[in-house]
C-alpha cells in the first residue's frame, strides 16, 4: 500500500505533468528569459492547511515565483485543522481551510482574521468495486452508509438507485478522514443538511465522532485507502479521485436530479450562494437542476494587520494574483473559477490589509 506521503507525491507529480500546457499559459506574460528565483534574497511566505487546495498551491507557487522572483511560496498540505492551529500560533503567514472559522475560534486569535476564498470545488464520492460500475447515491443513502446502518453493497436502498448495476453481496468499508479536515466539514455539512438523523447524531465539523469506518490522513490518505481496499467508499476532493483513476458517483441534488461532480456543476451551485461581506458561507445542497450538492469553497486565512510590512505586502500581492490570474487554471485543476464579481470583492477586502 502506498503511504499517504507517497500518494501525495504521486498526485502532485501527475497533476503538474498533466497541466504543463496550463502552466505555460500562465507564464506567457514572462519574457523569453524569465528571471531566476534568488532563494537567498526572495521573501519567503509560509502557508499550511487544506489538502483540498494542495493541487492549486503546487501550481500557483511555481507560476507566481517565475513572474515574481522576489517571492518564494512554501505550502504544507497538513489539513485544514492543522492550518488553522498554525495560523493562531503565528507559525505560518497564512492558513488554508475548507471550513470557515467559527466566531469562537476567531475570538481567540491575536488579531482580526480575514477569509479569502481561493478555490471552489466538489467533494466526490468514490468507491472500489469490481468493474468500477457507475453508481448513483442520494443523501439519505449516503448518510445511512456513514451511520453504519447500510453495511452491504447489495442493500436494497443502493440497488434501488442503481438498476442494472452489478452490486456484490460484500461489506462496505467506510473510509473517512482521520485528521481535522475542511473536506470533512463540507461533507458533514451536506449530510447534516439532508439527514435529520445525521444532524442529531453526528453533526458537522472538521472532526466528528464517526459511527463507523477507517481513517486516512488528508485527501491523499482517503483516496489511497479507497484504492487499496476492495469494497471501500470514501469522500475526497475531485482531483484526488481522478488522479487515482477511481470512479465517482452521481448524486441526487436538491432539485431531484442526479449530477456528477465537475467544475461546471460546482459553478452552478456557487451561482446560487449568498456570500456575505466576511465571505464565510456554505453552498451545499444548492438549488438548481445542474448544481452538484457537495460543493464548497476553500479559504486562505490571514491577519488583517500584518506585523512585518515587507512580508505582509508580499503575501497580499500573492493572494491578489491567486484570486485573479490564478483562477485561469481552475477548471484544469478540477476547481470552479471564482466569478468575476467575487474576485473584485476579494481584491477590495485584501486592500484593507495593513502592514
Amino acid at each position: 500500500m502506498l503511504s499517504a506521503t507517497q500518494n501525495a507525491m504521486k498526485i502532485t507529480t501527475n497533476k503538474i505533468g498533466r497541466l504543463t500546457a496550463c502552466a505555460l499559459f500562465l507564464l506567457a506574460a514572462c519574457s523569453k528569459q524569465s528571471p531566476v528565483v534568488n532563494t537567498v534574497h526572495a521573501q519567503l511566505i509560509n502557508g499550511a492547511g487544506s489538502t483540498f487546495d494542495n493541487p492549486a498551491f503546487m501550481m500557483w507557487k511555481e507560476a507566481y515565483s517565475k513572474n515574481n522572483h522576489d517571492a518564494q511560496i512554501n505550502y504544507q498540505s497538513v489539513g485544514s485543522g492543522a492550518g488553522i492551529k498554525q495560523l493562531l500560533s503565528q507559525t505560518v503567514d497564512f492558513g488554508a481551510s475548507d471550513a470557515p472559522m467559527t466566531d469562537e475560534a476567531m475570538a481567540k486569535a491575536p488579531g482580526k482574521i480575514l477569509h479569502i476564498p481561493v478555490v471552489a470545488g466538489a467533494v466526490a464520492i468514490t468507491y472500489n468495486l469490481p468493474g468500477n460500475p457507475k453508481l448513483k447515491f442520494d443523501g439519505a443513502t449516503l448518510a445511512g452508509i456513514y451511520l453504519g446502518e447500510i453495511t452491504k453493497w447489495s442493500d436494497p436502498k443502493i440497488a434501488a438507485l442503481n438498476s442494472g448495476a452489478n452490486l456484490p453481496d460484500t461489506s462496505i468499508i467506510v473510509v473517512h478522514r482521520a485528521d481535522g479536515s475542511g473536506t470533512t466539514f463540507i461533507f458533514t455539512d451536506y449530510l447534516s443538511a439532508i439527514s435529520p438523523d445525521w444532524k442529531s447524531k453526528v453533526g458537522k465539523a472538521t472532526s466528528v465522532n464517526w459511527p463507523t469506518g477507517v481513517g486516512g490522513k488528508g485527501n491523499e490518505g482517503v483516496s489511497g485507502q479507497v484504492k487499496q481496499l476492495p469494497g471501500a467508499i470514501g469522500y475526497v476532493e475531485l482531483a484526488y479521485a481522478e488522479q487515482n483513476k477511481l470512479p465517482v458517483s452521481e448524486l441526487k441534488n436538491a432539485a431531484g436530479k442526479f449530477v456528477a461532480p465537475s467544475p461546471d456543476s460546482v459553478s452552478k451551485a456557487m451561482a446560487t450562494a449568498t456570500i456575505p461581506d466576511d465571505f464565510r458561507f456554505s453552498m451545499v445542497n444548492a438549488p438548481g437542476d445542474e448544481s452538484y450538492p457537495i460543493s464548497g469553497a476553500s479559504w486562505v486565512l490571514l491577519y488583517q494587520k500584518q506585523a512585518d510590512a515587507t512580508k505582509g505586502k508580499a503575501l497580499v500581492d500573492f493572494l491578489k494574483w491567486c484570486v485573479s490570474e490564478g483562477q485561469k487554471t481552475s477548471a484544469q485543476l478540477d476547481y470552479a473559477p471564482l466569478p468575476d464579481s467575487v474576485q473584485q470583492r476579494e481584491l477590495k477586502l485584501l486592500g484593507t490589509v495593513t502592514y
